[in-house]
């Protein structure tokens, strides 16, 4: 992996890993933690059995994989899914997320999504908790609170935000999304003190880059370590005294 992409052969990639692989011409890219014997376990929105549309990744994950019996396995109502690697990259290059960055490193990323300065767990914690959420699920889907990237970091470090209403997840792909328009926004009133367009795109770019690095779970304060068999019970997806 370079400064520049995290692409990876895969050979290269081990079980534990959080592997990544870009869709919709680099428009987005879908996140899952590689568990070993070419099996993926990923999240996804709900199956809606009873609507025709679908996305391009929802149609691959349901079609039937000749090569893996159980690709495609989810428990109803979950969007926790384990899938081949062929039918998770879904035609597309394999990227492998890092981790314990230095900050120098992360800001010098032009996407969010492809790394953090926080440190991983052992793998055999990462797999333990991608498998139990497979069997438990990991709440409902939402793209700026609770997607595929902040699925494979909590699986990677166990980390968990502890406002639960708070408007951004863990994920610096949804960072990027929100930061970015942020950034124009705010230098646009730096106009008048810039001599240049030059001065504002610099001042748009670093305040971007910025936005990126307060929501990454390295250095956020608002973040506490759960084990996996309690996050039911801290998120509140059921009933403590049950």
């Amino acid at each position: 992996m370079g400064l520049l992409s995290n692409k990876v052969d895969r050979s290269q990639i081990k079980a534990g890993d959080h592997i990544y692989t870009w869709r919709a011409i680099y428009s987005y890219s879908h996140h899952g933690i590689y568990v070993g014997g070419s099996k993926v376990v990923h999240f996804t929105r709900e199956q809606d059995t009873s609507s025709s549309m679908a996305t391009s990744l929802d149609s691959s994950i349901g079609s039937v994989c000749q090569t893996f019996p159980d690709c495609g396995f989810r428990l109803p109502n979950s969007g926790v899914v384990l899938s081949c690697l062929d039918c998770f990259l879904a035609k597309g290059h394999l990227y492998c997320f890092e981790y314990g960055v230095t900050p120098s490193v992360f800001l010098a990323k032009v996407r969010g999504g492809t790394c953090t300065t926080a440190t991983s767990d052992l793998p055999e914690t990462v797999i333990h908790r991608a498998m139990h959420l497979l069997q438990n699920g990991f709440g409902n889907y939402d793209v700026f609170q609770n997607n595929c990237e902040d699925f494979a970091m909590y699986c990677k470090t166990g980390l968990l935000i502890l406002d639960t209403k708070s408007a951004m997840g863990r994920s610096g792909q949804a960072a990027s999304i929100i930061g970015a328009p942020l950034a124009a926004l705010l230098s646009s009133s730096l106009k008048l003190l810039m001599p240049g367009p030059v001065g504002v795109a610099t001042a748009a770019a670093g305040m971007y880059c910025m936005s990126r690095y307060a929501t990454d779970i390295g250095v956020r304060t608002d973040v506490i370590k759960v084990a996996v068999e309690d996050m039911a019970v801290n998120l509140n997806w059921e009933d403590p005294c049950r």
